[in-house]
């Protein structure tokens, strides 16, 4: 996908050593060693990435707020389970943990000061990314030590996500479903995201995204289901007025951006519908132009209309191009969500029901 303007990175990151639960401010660049499970073999590596804003508040106080973060600290929170033995559970942090140690301990650190400050002045978008890796200087394929959690902050203008082009990748899968691993964010899981976009590129070189199908690669191709893009979730939007989300399963990322994108368009008064679409109903309803658009939903870039969407068989021959419908109202309103999940994190519209904003002073 799309890339960001005006990055900031924060001078400092955080450590948290999981065995003894000690913390620390460390150098952006401190090292992880290159003999580290997590380096050679993606071993422990989980991570986030969590929106969220700064402001100050009437009495000159600073606030960061965040929006259903608690729902990316549970997922985190799975994924470092995930990568844990049995006997090792006791390690993972409860997600009242991880609030305290990214807020009391991280957020609230002198060192931190400045760079929110500035932030809050310039309105700038943040971004938090908490990561996990293996402090242990070993090559065995096990699991890890020393298993620690780093984070760092960084800040941005824009997300440059629109206009970007799509092709369907019917011959790659992002994960299969019995590993139950394409429901965390793992960084093994991200090498197939990377290269589905290259292979979309071999039909449009052009192309920004790749949308995954199922992982039933013995059925008939039509009758395989849309699971998600490379790297976020999707939204379609149709000419009768509704809009689908895809359920999830262990295939897709449990997305926290989608949740807020369907309470916006149900408080806008949109019908969405959970269900699977096959892929050869897609293939219909573009056919017939009863698509109107095709959205991908993540972290950074909130909702971000897909200009073109390739529609190819098994032999990556194109069936149909899917352009939006850009005089439909839903292709508008689906912008108008975008703003509006933006404007919740200033505090300047109401915040739809299901979902909750969290405000810190820092």
């Amino acid at each position: 996908m799309a890339g960001f303007e005006g990055v900031e990175w924060a001078s400092h990151q955080m450590r948290y050593l999981l065995n003894d639960r000690e913390f620390g401010i460390v150098e952006p660049d401190a090292k992880v060693y290159a003999v580290s499970r997590s380096i050679h073999y993606g071993l422990f590596l989980v991570f986030e990435g969590i929106r969220f804003f700064c402001t100050q508040n009437d009495s000159g106080e600073l606030e960061a707020l965040f929006l259903n973060w608690d729902k990316n600290l549970e997922r985190f929170k799975k994924g470092i389970a995930f990568n844990l033995r049995r006997d090792q559970q006791h390690l993972v942090p409860e997600v009242a943990e991880l609030e305290e140690l990214f807020i009391q301990k991280f957020f609230k650190h002198p060192s931190m000061g400045d760079f929110f400050m500035e932030m809050a002045r310039r309105k700038a978008q943040g971004y938090l990314r908490p990561y996990t890796v293996d402090e242990k200087q070993s090559i065995g394929v096990t699991f890890p030590d020393d298993p620690s959690i780093r984070a760092v902050v960084c800040s941005y203008d824009r997300y440059l996500g629109e206009p970007f082009s799509g092709v369907v990748v019917p011959n790659l899968v992002r994960v299969t479903g019995i590993n139950r691993t394409g429901c965390l964010k793992l960084g093994v899981n991200y090498l197939m995201s990377v290269k589905a976009i290259d292979a979309a590129r071999n039909v449009h070189p052009g192309a920004a995204a790749a949308l995954f199908l199922d992982d039933k690669v013995h059925d008939r191709l039509e009758d395989r289901v849309i699971t998600e893009w490379d790297s976020s979730c999707c939204l379609f939007a149709f000419r009768d007025g509704t809009v689908v989300k895809i359920p999830e399963s262990p295939l897709i990322l449990p997305s926290v951006t989608i949740v807020g994108a369907v309470a916006i368009l149900r408080k806008m008064g949109i019908s969405v519908v959970e269900k699977d679409i096959c892929y050869g109903e897609l293939i219909q309803k573009a056919s017939n132009n009863e698509l109107v658009a095709a959205c991908s939903i993540g972290t950074a870039g909130i909702l971000n209309r897909c200009k073109e969407l390739i529609l190819v068989n098994g032999e990556d021959e194109i069936l149909v191009t899917h352009h939006p419908d850009e005089n439909h109202d839903l292709y508008k309103i689906l912008g108008d969500v975008r703003t509006y999940y933006w404007d919740i994190y200033q505090g300047e519209v109401d915040v739809p029901e299901g979902l909750k904003l969290f405000r810190y002073i820092l």
